[in-house]
């Protein structure tokens, strides 16, 4: 797939670099090496957050906080800034800043009818490759687009088979470290063509492709389109030409909806579309590396950070406080995705994983943050209006979910009444 030029755009060159040299410095700033800013300190509010924490069955010692007056660039708060951390679901905040600025907010995924052979009359001789690029939201009604533009091009009739081409993609179904249990449960199979999320007549399909082919042979028939050969999985060869194409919504769209419901399957299909940005096939690792080469660019510190999926899902990511917060600070100062990075984040009380989370005043509708968990983790970061940034991570053998997001409601609460 040729690369849109919003993948070199603005967010590169003289600009980002200048970019990167703020963030720097406030990071220098706002992170001093000896973390000053915590319980033991005589700040009043540092002192409300640090009770605020204080919850039973969550380990002090394996938990993390910081808390940055974005008017100042100053921490208001630190604790273990620095610890490496399994993040659960915050792990998407990574994933979310990376692709806005890599591939921009008006980024859109296309899924392509591609044909091998000729139009003779109104047959087409030879195979049709419904041919994917990772959009996680391709749907049966895009099916039926792409449908519909086969017969406007004058097809009535393709004397050759439906091949679903997934090769934009590798072909692993999971991510490093996720329990089998994860599969399906939490997250439908991985692949460059997935139509309704693999949903398939009535279940998830192991074969996504082969699947999406055959739905799309549907479509064509519904169309007034026959086609007599079978419908399996396949690859385009590099002399096949373009009959239909659709779009997915604008990446702004596909990464509110992400991290507002915090969506593992578009995550890890994100991560993926990242890999492939360089040319080669799309993997979680390479995606994984890109991740860490944007968040390096961005001056935000590394020690402690593996990025090892795209959905948090893994036990093998770590993220620290002091990370996240400078993700998120990295996002609210890049004029060109501030809006679609904010707007991302479930609104307190109102929406997304926050819908039935700080519902009375003063944090309600004033806090918008990421939330993440798993039996091992729980954290919430963003912004509490436009004063503060901030991250609290926990994790434990398990970790006590409802004790974890109580200290983390209450430290979102004591910011936002300031």
């Amino acid at each position: 797939m040729p690369l849109d030029p919003a993948l070199t755009g603005p967010n590169n060159g003289s600009m980002r670099r200048g970019l990167v040299a703020v963030l720097a410095c406030a990071a220098a700033v706002a992170f001093p090496a000896a973390e000053a800013v915590g319980s033991a300190s005589s700040n009043p509010l540092a002192q409300r957050l640090s009770r605020a924490l204080a919850v039973p069955h969550v380990s002090t010692a394996r938990s993390a906080a910081v808390a940055l007056d974005l008017t100042t660039g100053t921490a208001v708060f630190q604790r273990h800034a620095g610890l490496s951390l399994v993040p659960a679901s915050n792990e998407k905040l990574a994933v979310t800043y990376t692709a806005l600025e890599t591939l921009g907010p008006d980024f859109q995924v296309e899924t392509d009818v591609l044909g091998q052979g000729g139009l003779v009359g109104t047959t087409w001789r030879g195979p049709l490759i419904l041919q994917g690029h990772g959009d996680p939201t391709l749907s049966r009604a895009d099916l039926n687009t792409l449908a519909r533009q086969v017969r406007a091009a004058g097809i009535r009739t393709v004397a050759g088979a439906v091949l679903g081409d997934e090769s934009y993609f590798d072909s692993r179904r999971t991510a490093p470290g996720w329990k089998p249990s994860f599969y399906i449960n939490q997250s439908a199979p991985l692949s460059a063509l997935t139509v309704d999320r693999t949903w398939f007549h009535t279940y998830h399909s192991l074969a996504p492709a082969a699947a999406a082919a055959a739905l799309f042979k549907d479509a064509l028939r519904a169309q007034g389109v026959l086609v007599t050969g079978r419908a399996v999985r396949g690859t385009a060869s590099g002399d096949a030409q373009e009959l239909a194409q659709v779009l997915s919504p604008p990446l702004a769209q596909i990464v509110r909806f992400m991290d507002r419901e915090s969506d593992n399957f578009t995550a890890e299909l994100l991560l993926k579309q990242l890999g492939a940005v360089s040319g080669a096939v799309g993997t979680t690792a390479a995606g994984a590396a890109q991740v860490r080469t944007a968040l390096a660019d961005a001056g935000i510190p590394l020690a402690g950070v593996r990025i090892v999926d795209g959905s948090g899902l893994s036990p093998l990511d770590r993220l620290t406080a002091r990370a996240l917060v400078g993700i998120l600070q990295a996002g609210w100062e890049d004029p060109t995705i501030r809006a679609p990075f904010v707007s991302a984040l479930a609104v307190a009380g109102r929406s997304g994983t926050l819908k039935d989370r700080l519902r009375t005043p003063p944090a309600r509708g004033v806090v918008l943050a990421k939330t993440g968990t798993t039996s091992v983790a729980s954290a919430l970061s963003g912004f509490v209006r436009q004063r503060y940034v901030f991250s609290v991570l926990q994790n434990g053998s398990p970790v006590s979910y409802w004790w974890a997001r109580r200290a983390q409601d209450r430290f979102a609460t004591v910011l936002a009444r300031q």
